[in-house]
């Protein structure tokens, strides 16, 4: 669930931490791990711009629920998706690994990828 996006803040670096949690950042008085998953899916790391966010996030991980905040080049809208909307991941024509991707939501003529956020950030 997404609580809310925010403007990149100052983040510190966790020695000895994963690679795509290797920071954490101030939100609201609260400590939070910050992702990138550019790092998890061993993609080059890109310079903040002035579309770059932080979405910052509660997901379940190990069944408990944990806010994070992820580093998001461009957020373009938040939605709800109705979870009867959903479809499976197709066993072929996608780039992510599938134990990454939850579901596949068709919105109009766009397809939405709705992550597995779990899998990503373990």
């Amino acid at each position: 669930m997404v609580r809310e996006i925010i403007d990149p803040i100052p983040a510190t670096r966790v020695a000895g931490a994963r690679p795509h949690i290797d920071r954490i950042v101030n939100v609201r008085g609260n400590v939070v791990p910050l992702a990138d998953i550019r790092a998890r899916f061993g993609m080059p790391a890109a310079a903040d711009s002035p579309d770059t966010r932080f979405l910052v996030l509660e997901v379940a991980v190990g069944g408990d629920p944990v806010v994070v905040a992820l580093v998001a080049d461009k957020v373009f809208a938040v939605t709800e998706v109705d979870p009867a909307d959903c479809e499976a991941v197709p066993p072929v024509g996608t780039t992510w690994r599938p134990e990454y991707i939850r579901a596949i939501v068709k919105a109009g003529d766009e397809f939405i990828i709705v992550p597995e956020l779990e899998q990503i950030l373990n």
